[in-house]
């Protein structure tokens, strides 16, 4: 017995056209065969679900599965004899199935395929990585240009594909439908054509420059814009700066992934900043002004008395901009203690009389001295100078 195909869907009855399409996709999302290499299951379901959605999205399809079940389709999932699987109904999911599903997963799995009216195919996206430097990922770059190999319309023959003075003709084999009816197993569904490759027409006489393709190879200068705040994968979309289309197709989308550089300076999470500081430890027992370089410019932090050394001072908004919405991230400074390597004569006589100070401090209070855990205290239990 064939399931409910709202059951199927994880839909109810009054599920409208929105909550089919999220439904089905999330079901093509888990069942996708890429997914489940091998899932025998797995691509049974993914089959069901594109049956159900079929049927639901067409309303006279579901008019009379509504009124009479799975018989009131007839032919298509009557009973589970047939299926007439037509792709077209299936553009909005390209993302999941494949572009053109003749070349995607439906036509793996199903044998279908789909062109636009008149033959023409949208042309393919490209990718293009770009490295940045730390600089211009956070501020932005007005102008970049790129030179980018790509397939673009035919100058001679317009991207049409025939000779001077010709024109496509209709396809004989199909009659101009670009597909034909095929049977799989139970299934009988529709697949490209395979005079006219799907496109529903030939060229009897193709352009000498192109050899009937529309398109010919060509490098082209592209600019475009960079975000202040893109960061290592931000993905930038330049629509129709693809491949042209074959046949008067759409072009396509270039897409501009960058990689940005490392910085000596800062470390970089999100929108935030980090950076690590070595402060004197004079400044922090006594507090004081230190200043700091921020990506925007010199500022100046505060720093109270006893500031311990693992302190961490934020610097609201000065970090990087947001891609999505307005202000910036924060820049976090990290202290650490800068111990000095090598003291003179006379620094040395004022630091060991300081620690003698703090020592005896210490003992008198039952805790040892600031000064004594960063030059270390005398081992042994020794007893104070006097």
């Amino acid at each position: 017995m064939k399931r409910d195909y709202y059951e199927v869907l994880g839909v109810s009855k009054e599920a409208g056209a929105d909550e089919l399409k999220k439904a089905y996709r999330k079901l093509a999302m888990e069942l996708h065969p890429d997914r489940n290499p091998g899932n025998k299951e797995a691509e049974e379901k993914f089959k069901e679900a594109a049956e159900a959605y079929s049927v639901l999205s067409d309303p006279e399809k579901r008019k009379a599965y509504d009124q009479f079940g799975h018989a009131g389709l007839g032919g298509a999932g009557g009973g589970g004899q047939q299926f007439q699987f037509d792709p077209n109904q299936f553009a909005d999911f390209e993302d999941i199935l494949g572009s053109f599903f003749g070349g995607g997963i439906f036509g793996d799995i199903f044998g279908g395929g789909r062109r636009r009216s008149g033959g023409e195919e949208r042309g393919s996206d490209l990718q293009y990585n770009l490295k940045l430097s730390f600089r211009d990922a956070i501020f932005g770059k007005e102008t970049v240009e790129l030179s980018i190999p790509r397939l673009e319309a035919c100058g001679t023959c317009q991207g049409s594909g025939c000779e001077a003075g010709t024109r496509p003709e209709t396809c004989p084999q199909c009659r101009g439908a670009g597909q034909v009816a095929m049977r799989q197993g139970p299934f009988q569904m529709l697949a490209p054509c395979p005079r006219c490759e799907g496109r529903g027409r030939i060229i009897p006489k193709p352009c000498r420059e192109c050899r009937g393709e529309g398109r010919i190879h060509r490098k082209t200068k592209v600019s475009f814009k960079v975000p202040a705040g893109v960061d290592r994968g931000t993905r930038l979309r330049l629509q129709n700066q693809g491949e042209a289309g074959r046949f008067g197709g759409r072009t396509g989308d270039l897409y501009v992934v960058f990689d940005v550089e490392a910085d000596a300076r800062y470390e970089r999470d999100g929108t935030d900043l980090h950076q690590r500081l070595e402060v004197s430890w004079p400044l922090l027992v006594t507090g004081g002004t230190l200043e700091v370089e921020t990506p925007y410019g010199p500022d100046k932090v505060k720093l109270a008395a006893g500031t311990p050394a693992d302190h961490v001072v934020k610097l609201v908004n000065a970090g990087v901009p947001r891609l999505q919405g307005a202000g910036r991230g924060d820049l976090y400074l990290h202290l650490r203690v800068a111990v000095p390597k090598s003291l003179n004569a006379e620094q040395r006589q004022l630091v060991e009389q300081l620690r003698r100070s703090l020592d005896g401090e210490a003992a008198e209070g039952g805790d040892e001295g600031f000064l004594s855990k960063v030059f270390g205290s005398e081992k042994g239990g020794k007893k104070k100078r006097k």
